[in-house]
């Protein structure tokens, strides 16, 4: 089975439905190519598709190890590049709760904050700048 489906609306915007759970995510283009920015971009989709996953490995992790990351956020920037147009950098800075996180702990989200299926599915080229904040 698919696991989604993606619909070309018109004004450089798309409809993505989650087939599993029929959720929407709607896209736009950016401002700086043409779009309105009424929407995430596909290439913000991307940057912010890292940080869920993360969150959601060391949600996994903290469960397994019986501590707590609920609450933790995390800022995503996106810088572009041209020639051609990508995404050249990925700034993620995870923002943990005052939880008094064991150096164990610590230890594993850092590994995991490297190592989940987004970030190693990403080219190697693409710089990905993780920082925590215990």
């Amino acid at each position: 089975m698919a696991t989604s489906e993606v619909i070309y609306t018109g004004d450089l915007r798309c409809k993505s439905t989650h087939l599993y759970s029929g959720t929407d995510i709607f896209t736009d283009a950016p401002l700086d190519n043409q779009g309105q920015a009424a929407y995430f971009s596909p290439t913000d989709l991307m940057a912010t598709s890292l940080a869920n996953c993360m969150l959601t490995i060391m949600g996994i992790a903290a469960r397994t190890h019986q501590f707590s990351i609920d609450g933790t956020r995390a800022e995503v920037t996106k810088i572009m590049a041209s020639d051609p147009r990508r995404i050249a950098e990925v700034k993620i800075e995870l923002y943990f709760p005052p939880n008094n996180y064991s150096d164990k702990e610590k230890k594993i989200i850092d590994h995991i904050a490297h190592t989940c299926p987004v970030a190693l599915s990403l080219h190697p080229d693409l710089k990905q700048n993780i920082t925590l904040h215990f």
